[in-house]
């Protein structure tokens, strides 16, 4: 039986790493955002790459939803699915999502926005999915690892969050080869660069965040959906 991980994040965070590490498991086939285009679809933003992302899946979320809980292709021991929290927008029906097994990867607001502020000016607290998360794991729960633990002692957190998934941790989390894949995103010469050119998780910096003035509103808005996840990260 295939063991379906929905990871839920939001951006600035290191879910492409992520998708790697799990991607690097020989029992594990992973997804890359499903519910991309129909996020673009229905909020009409124009993202780099949105036809070609229209093109490449399917726009109803319904048609998203029933290849994430119908057979999976080549029935793998993981199906590790790389969602995107901002994606599951309001209209997106919440039922079908009983037949995952969620997890959450968290980043402190702070780091989070002082980053999308680089490539985004004003983002909001939906574009961050912190409420997104917390909504998801209210409902169905499910184990949260933080960004920060990952890239400190990728070995130890990677093996707790196994641990939780009910998944035997795989050494080959901790490195994979450089360049693309052929589950990457159809956007990933947009945005995966850095990805592209690693052969694991970066180093852990712990230097504090820098967030832009006219943005400290929103990271005091978005930190108790942070710190209520963060109280029950793995450790």
């Amino acid at each position: 039986m295939t063991i379906r991980v929905a990871m839920w994040s939001g951006p600035r965070n290191i879910s492409t790493a992520m998708m790697r590490s799990f991607g690097s498991r020989a029992d594990t086939v992973v997804v890359d955002e499903p519910l991309y285009a129909h996020y673009l679809a229905l909020t009409g933003l124009d993202h780099p790459g949105r036809e070609a992302i229209l093109a490449a899946q399917p726009t109803r979320w319904q048609d998203v939803a029933a290849a994430l809980t119908g057979p999976a292709p080549g029935a793998p021991g993981v199906q590790y699915q790389k969602h995107m929290a901002h994606h599951l927008l309001p209209a997106i029906g919440r039922d079908w999502l009983g037949g995952l097994t969620h997890a959450f990867l968290i980043r402190d607001p702070g780091h989070v926005i002082t980053s999308y502020a680089k490539v985004r000016g004003e983002p909001t607290l939906d574009d961050l999915g912190y409420p997104q998360q917390l909504e998801i794991f209210r409902t169905f729960g499910g184990p949260v690892v933080d960004a920060a633990d990952v890239l400190h002692d990728p070995e130890r957190t990677l093996g707790l969050l196994c641990d939780a998934l009910g998944i035997p941790f795989d050494p080959a989390m901790l490195h994979w080869a450089p360049g693309p894949r052929p589950d990457d995103g159809v956007w990933a010469p947009f945005w995966y660069a850095a990805v592209h050119a690693s052969t694991g998780f970066a180093p852990y910096d712990p230097s504090p965040a820098d967030v832009p003035a006219h943005l400290r509103p929103l990271a005091d808005a978005a930190r108790p959906y942070y710190e209520e996840l963060a109280a029950l990260r793995l450790t």
